[in-house]
């Protein structure tokens, strides 16, 4: 009789769907950030004084430690409580938005946008988590994921319009003080409907391979920005400090990973082929991917004198063509497998990019850009919609979490990444071209002609970017994505291994 009652399916909550809604809003005010904040840039630059080699930090500091601290607050959330910290999340949240709203010099934005970022961290699993154990029927909770993931494409769109709106008709500082009242809201509905829950088992943290990671990319990141500075360059000896310590760190980090205990990043999840084929090219692509929304907010504000708002409105074929395109290739991955769809993305995102090569200083938005945007975006769907499947097919119940964050966390960490390295390239082809043609141009008509030579020089890396992807793709994905490596099943039965 008590195996009988043993068998029964746990009650199901009868706010469930009201809860969701908490999660999907919280959800959705950490998917807006990223492009609220894009579209206020131009201004944010301006009101504090930044150089153009520094103002990729508004976007990377929040995505370096969003993404490089993604893996611990997974494991933070399940063992400390995953209410708690979606609680804690959204107080921090609120607080990292009000600092980086009232800020009145670079170092206070920038400081601003890492702490959302590790309270983004936090806030994001914990939610992921809520959703899997508040939902104990298999079908809701697949209809609730899928109302999760829809919040990506959906509040892309929506924080593009709002953060013109925003900035246009009030300041850049309310695309940031906005997610107090986002989290305000969240926070109310919260407290009330969600419950309590923790996983069970060894809650010891990594946390020595969450700091080197970090540390790691931001010393990275540093390095490509200090490359951009007037008097440095690549080899200057600042530089290469930052970027050879950076790699030291990342190095540093897989040997701790292949060592400790309870790894934040177990390697046999990396070295599965299709697995980690698909988190390179994650990074890869989400490096093309933010560098195109960044180069292209200055272009449409500064070069063609768009308003914030008609900025964020230009942005929505992209969006849309993305979504468009998500929809359609699903029925066509199990017949095509994932090589053909994401090889063939990869290729097309490539042309899209070498297209913008070719962008003027009045390049028509119907005639010229708007296609290449479509064509973009149907590239990126034909990449990130099998990626995702790839990259968790097959995965070992114990790696599922990890697996399902690594997902985002490199896209996070290509975008930091790729966005320093661009805007690296952007400057120092600018500054090249204007000491070259000011003297015949006249200073104004240098500077407007050398950013645009800065987008198309950093436009032909963004390609290049595409086209190792494309590379990678075609050489490491294999349609039975169940299959696993010879090198990964070893690392498999590692005593090592196997207790992470």
């Amino acid at each position: 009789m008590s195996d009988l009652f043993a068998a029964e399916a746990p009650p199901k909550d009868p706010r469930r769907w009201l809860a969701l809604v908490v999660m999907l809003w919280a959800q959705l005010m950490v998917v807006l950030d990223a492009t609220v904040v894009n579209i206020a840039m131009p201004q944010a630059q301006i009101a504090l004084h930044i150089s153009d080699a520094n103002r990729q930090w508004i976007l990377t500091a929040y995505t370096l430690t969003f993404g490089g601290l993604l893996l611990l607050g997974g494991r933070v959330a399940d063992y400390v409580g995953r209410k708690r910290m979606f609680l804690i999340g959204l107080v921090g949240f609120a607080l990292a938005s009000a600092l980086g709203g009232l800020a009145q010099n670079e170092g206070m934005l920038f400081s601003a946008r890492a702490l959302q970022g590790v309270f983004g961290a936090i806030l994001a699993p914990a939610a992921l988590s809520l959703v899997t154990v508040t939902f104990t029927d298999e079908k809701e909770r697949a209809r609730a994921f899928g109302m999760l993931g829809a919040i990506g494409g959906v509040g892309a769109a929506i924080g593009l319009v709002m953060g013109g709106w925003l900035t246009q008709d009030f300041s850049w500082r309310w695309c940031l003080f906005v997610n107090i009242i986002m989290a305000g809201l969240a926070f109310a509905g919260a407290v009330p409907l969600l419950h309590e829950s923790k996983a069970q088992g060894n809650t010891k943290y990594d946390i020595p391979g969450a700091i080197l990671a970090t540390a790691g990319l931001a010393s990275l990141v540093y390095g490509f920005t200090n490359a951009a500075k007037q008097g440095q360059g690549w080899a200057a000896g600042e530089t290469l400090v930052f970027l050879i310590g950076g790699a030291i760190m990342i190095v540093a980090f897989v040997l701790v990973e292949s060592r400790v205990a309870n790894p934040l990043l177990p390697l046999r999840v990396l070295l599965h082929r299709n697995r980690g084929g698909s988190f390179l090219v994650s990074v890869l692509m989400g490096a093309g991917m933010m560098g195109m929304f960044l180069f292209f907010t200055y272009y449409f504000q500064e070069s063609l004198g768009y308003s914030p708002l008609k900025t964020g409105l230009v942005y929505l074929p992209f969006t849309g063509g993305l979504i468009f395109t998500a929809g359609a290739i699903s029925p066509l991955l199990p017949r095509l497998g994932p090589r053909v769809l994401m090889t063939y993305g990869a290729l097309v995102g490539t042309g899209a990019m070498f297209w913008l090569t070719q962008l003027k200083l009045d390049s028509s938005y119907p005639a010229m850009i708007m296609p290449a945007m479509i064509i973009l975006a149907h590239g990126m769907g034909c990449v990130f919609v099998p990626l995702t499947n790839t990259a968790l097919t097959g995965v070992a119940d114990n790696d599922a979490g990890v697996a399902s964050a690594m997902v985002n966390a490199t896209q996070q960490i290509g975008g930091a990444l790729g966005v320093a390295l661009l805007n690296t390239f952007f400057t120092t082809a600018t500054a090249t071209y204007i000491t070259a043609h000011v003297a015949t141009l006249g200073q104004l008509k240098a500077e407007a002609l050398g950013a645009i030579h800065g987008y198309n020089v950093a436009f032909g890396v963004a390609a290049a970017l595409f086209v190792v992807a494309a590379v990678v793709l075609f050489a490491l994905i294999r349609k039975d994505s169940t299959s696993e490596d010879a090198v990964a099943d070893a690392l498999a039965d590692l005593p090592v291994a196997q207790a992470g």
